[in-house]
């Protein structure tokens, strides 16, 4: 039975992708206001990246070390940290493979239809994963989980 307590470690894990992610809603909370309300959990990791010289790197190899990597840590935890790592760092690699593509396409419709898919995909993962880690399941992502599960 995992406790509510690991349910909940589990789910703040999760804002760390998230808060990669939010770059990408841009044009998203223009259009809708009301979704600004989806960035309040992200703002205390936001908080340790800005205030560290090199903090979201910190934060990463902290999960990576002390959590992910750690035997003495509940199974639970260090699957949903191992995953909420991996799509971090698919998050990066999208976010630069983006940027190179405004550098070579004008189209800006086109870039804020990419950037808005991004960013509903990042939020339909997190808000799976959420729940998912809210019912005490590890929440299962083709390609992500077995590589988590392989790591761990």
């Amino acid at each position: 039975m995992i406790s509510i307590k690991e349910r909940i470690i589990s789910i703040f894990i999760y804002m760390l992708p998230w808060s990669y992610a939010i770059v990408f809603g841009r044009d998203f909370f223009i259009n809708f206001p009301i979704s600004k309300l989806l960035i309040y959990p992200t703002i205390p990791i936001f908080y340790i990246q800005n205030i560290l010289p090199f903090g979201s790197f910190i934060l990463f190899i902290i999960l990576l070390l002390a959590i992910a990597q750690n035997p003495k840590v509940s199974i639970f935890i260090r699957f949903n940290t191992m995953q909420a790592l991996l799509i971090n760092i698919a998050l990066i690699i999208i976010n630069y493979g983006y940027n190179i593509m405004i550098k070579l396409l004008e189209y800006v419709l086109f870039m804020q239809t990419i950037s808005n898919i991004i960013f509903i995909s990042s939020l339909s993962i997190i808000i799976f994963a959420v729940i998912q880690c809210s019912r005490g399941i590890e929440p299962d992502l083709p390609g992500i989980s077995n590589a988590a599960r392989i790591q761990v």
